[in-house]
């Protein structure tokens, strides 16, 4: 295999999309019912614009280090350069667990759901089928993935957009309800009670809320892979985090007051249920085609950050330089191989052990953003605390995060929250049942494996040399 660099083919509306196409998925289309059905309507709607402020808190503080130092796999390195090698090493392999866990669930998923068109084909072959395609799309060239991800991402935007547009018609009376009723304005928010379990509950479901927004953190992954990292980068983060507020908080509002009551917690798609509530007709194929592409999406996005992590842990020399090789498009084929091949564990696993290892690993990767996220933020707080010392200029900085420290400190506190709330969660409890002792296994293997990698590395450079 010829070694090659990375290329730096993406450009702003590749990482913009990138980014939104991580985001919008199966937590959008799937399970908002369930959350509407924890916290009500009032208290959905807090929840994910308390989300929406943490998740723009943590882009701000990425922000500054993207630009400062545009690198694949970015906030491990960052981790490991500010925080500590330990923590790098575990923020890497928590991330990469997190988006080779949801490659496993994604392809079964999305072989599931041509079953609706295709009842007598295995959802086996299909699953394959989009294994095959995501691979290729991922191996061939960066620029090939960008523009793959640009349309899967557009069609989602798009379905989204018209379902707000659509439902604020509907929500004021512009458009008839399929059933005669009048137009329920904002009556429906009141019902039930602003709080139907209580103000405490949304505290409880922030962790799911802010699963439901990551993604955004990709446009750090992409930095090293962006066209002027200076320019794009910045722009990338304004208008992902104002397209992230717009789609989210609006579709929650709209999702909120015209939901019907016996649709809340359902497994099928809350969208499904507003669409035909409007008298949109086909609304059950049409959303079927959106959640593949947005699945498809998904498993594309997962896999180019899986294997951009794994790189860059070879890279560094904390793994075995194996996975740190580049073909000649740049691009860095066994750690995309590898991570496949982690998906594809996974994806057995949730067939044959849905009850033990599955759900364990669906755990850990829930837990593993909010983890992540919070490594950013102490990172930033690390990165500008160490730049002041050493004498720099703050005006020398591209990109600077605004209101430091009370920006990194209180996207930190927002972020331990979530973790904090998921313990009074029965359901959700399980994420720390799982994630601590997998976080603390990896800074024990890191701890024993730290010294015979960096070893093993100067014997081949002697080598070489002699």
């Amino acid at each position: 295999m010829k070694e090659g660099t990375f290329r730096r083919k993406m450009e702003s509306r590749h990482i913009v999309m990138l980014s939104l196409g991580g985001v919008i998925g199966t937590g959008l289309f799937l399970s908002t019912g369930y959350t509407l059905e924890q916290t009500g309507r009032v208290g959905t709607i807090l929840s994910y614009l308390v989300g929406a402020l943490a998740v723009y808190l943590v882009m701000l503080c990425l922000g500054e280090l993207a630009v400062h130092m545009p690198e694949t796999g970015a906030f491990h390195s960052y981790a490991t350069k500010y925080i500590g090698s330990g923590t790098g090493y575990t923020v890497a392999w928590l991330y990469w667990l997190t988006w080779t866990v949801a490659l496993g669930s994604e392809f079964t998923a999305a072989g599931l759901l041509m079953q609706r068109w295709f009842p007598d084909v295995p959802v086996w072959l299909f699953s394959a089928l989009f294994v095959v395609m995501i691979l290729g799309i991922n191996v061939l060239t960066v620029r090939l993935f960008a523009e793959v991800e640009f349309w899967f991402s557009a069609v989602k935007v798009l379905t989204i957009l018209v379902f707000i547009v659509l439902g604020t018609a509907a929500i004021v009376g512009f458009l008839p309800l399929a059933d005669g009723s009048q137009a329920p304005l904002l009556a429906p928010l009141t019902e039930g009670g602003l709080f139907p379990n209580g103000a405490f509950a949304i505290l409880m479901t922030m962790l799911a809320v802010n699963f439901a927004y990551s993604g955004t953190e990709l446009i750090g992954i992409a930095a090293g892979e962006a066209v002027d990292p200076k320019r794009t980068v910045p722009l990338a983060i304004r208008t992902t985090v104002f397209r992230l507020v717009l789609f989210f908080v609006g579709t929650i509002i709209v999702l909120a007051i015209l939901l019907p009551n016996d649709s809340k917690g359902v497994l099928e798609s809350p969208f499904v249920a507003v669409f035909e509530r409007i008298g949109l007709p086909f609304a059950a194929d049409i959303m079927n085609f959106v959640i593949l592409t947005a699945i498809l999406s998904a498993a594309n996005s997962g896999l180019y950050a899986a294997s951009r992590m794994l790189w860059s842990l070879s890279d560094q020399r904390m793994i075995t330089p194996f996975f740190s090789k580049l073909n000649a498009s740049g691009v860095p084929t066994r750690a995309v191989l590898f991570s496949m091949l982690g998906g594809l564990l996974a994806l057995f696993s949730s067939v044959y052990a849905p009850g033990s290892v599955y759900i364990a690993l669906v755990s850990i990767s829930g837990l593993a953003v909010v983890v992540v996220w919070m490594s950013i933020s102490a990172s930033q707080f690390m990165f500008r605390k160490r730049y002041l010392q050493e004498g720099h200029d703050l005006n020398d900085l591209v990109y600077r995060t605004p209101w430091y420290p009370v920006v990194p400190i209180l996207s930190f506190l927002m972020c331990l929250a979530s973790l904090i709330g998921i313990a009074f969660d029965p359901t959700q409890r399980v994420a720390l049942y799982f994630g601590v002792p997998f976080i603390a296994v990896c800074y024990i293997v890191h701890h024993l494996t730290k010294t015979s990698w960096k070893r093993s590395v100067e014997d081949v450079k002697e080598q070489q040399s002699s």
